[in-house]
């Protein structure tokens, strides 16, 4: 391709393109998170007006960086496309740059009861109930009042809220997740124990799963973080606060994108000085695992039954 020369105004009139417009007019499913979206075949990556974020490799930019990044194009390919001045093929809208205006965090109003949170989390996902029953009374676990949400807090070391990550307790149809507005992603979902271990989750559900396969009497002395996505702040953050930790455990998903923040996040534990290892999920996850130990076991109690 011959050299193009644009001008600042054609530049600034790219890099403003709204990349949620623009992913949605070439078909790419998204799926909502909070004021964000996440590409559903990537759920590291999310986008909102002409910012782009990887939350697995902590990088991101504007739409001329995001063409180059994952969709292969060099600089001037990407900015005619943006422009929409080579074939016409996209169509973008152009998005207007907002000044960013961060909001104050307050937890979602919570309802009388949490009976909704309870049976999804119990029947649907399994979890043990003396687990769940515990985060519920630090106020770690409860359902919101509006949507039944089951709301997952993130608390300091005084027991002060904030961060919190919301998922719809429906157990057909189309799932819902986020985090709430003006979370501190430092102090994301966490159980702080008093010995030298921490755990490491993606989400909220694995992590009471993993405990839910781990009910020795032992699980509540080691400390545990759910990053509510690949992020490294809610790792650092309880390193800051718990100095006693020395030993790190990756829990993340046995996929390509949990892998791949195993490894990031590790070396930043290693240059801490502190030891790490990973365990790896057989399925894709812990709450997978965790539903599978059921099922099985609901199998092998069926096959005794008939031969007794």
């Amino acid at each position: 391709m011959p050299y193009i020369h644009f001008t600042e105004e054609q530049k600034l009139r790219a890099n403003a393109a709204d990349l949620v417009e623009f992913l949605r007019f070439k078909g790419e499913p998204l799926i909502r998170s909070g004021p964000e979206f996440r590409m559903s075949n990537n759920h590291s990556v999310t986008v909102q007006g002409n910012e782009w974020y990887d939350h697995a490799t902590e990088k991101g930019g504007g739409p001329v960086s995001f063409l180059k990044e994952f969709y292969g194009m060099n600089y001037q390919e990407a900015v005619l496309t943006l422009l929409n001045e080579d074939t016409g093929q996209f169509c973008p809208q152009v998005a207007t740059p907002k000044k960013k205006v961060k909001k104050e965090f307050a937890l979602p109003p919570a309802n009388d009861t949490n009976k909704r949170v309870f049976a999804y989390l119990l029947k649907h996902r399994r979890l043990d109930r003396d687990v769940l029953t515990a985060f519920v009374r630090m106020g770690l676990v409860y359902e919101d009042q509006k949507y039944h949400n089951a709301v997952f807090v993130g608390q300091d070391k005084d027991g002060v809220a904030h961060h919190a990550h919301k998922r719809s307790t429906n157990s057909q149809g189309k799932s819902f997740r986020m985090t709430v507005e003006g979370s501190d992603f430092r102090y994301a979902f966490n159980w702080p124990g008093h010995n030298s271990h921490l755990l490491v989750f993606e989400a909220p559900i694995d992590m009471l799963s993993f405990i839910s396969m781990h009910t020795d009497g032992c699980w509540p002395k080691y400390s545990y973080v759910a990053l509510c996505g690949t992020s490294s702040q809610p790792m650092l953050g309880m390193l800051e606060r718990y100095p006693q930790i020395d030993t790190v455990h990756f829990c993340l998903d046995n996929d390509q994108a949990g892998q791949l923040a195993t490894k990031r996040l590790a070396k930043l534990a290693r240059d801490k000085g502190l030891a790490v290892d990973a365990l790896v999920p057989v399925l894709k996850d812990w709450n997978e695992d965790l539903c599978a130990n059921f099922q099985q076991s609901m199998e092998e109690q069926q096959n005794e039954q008939k031969l007794s």
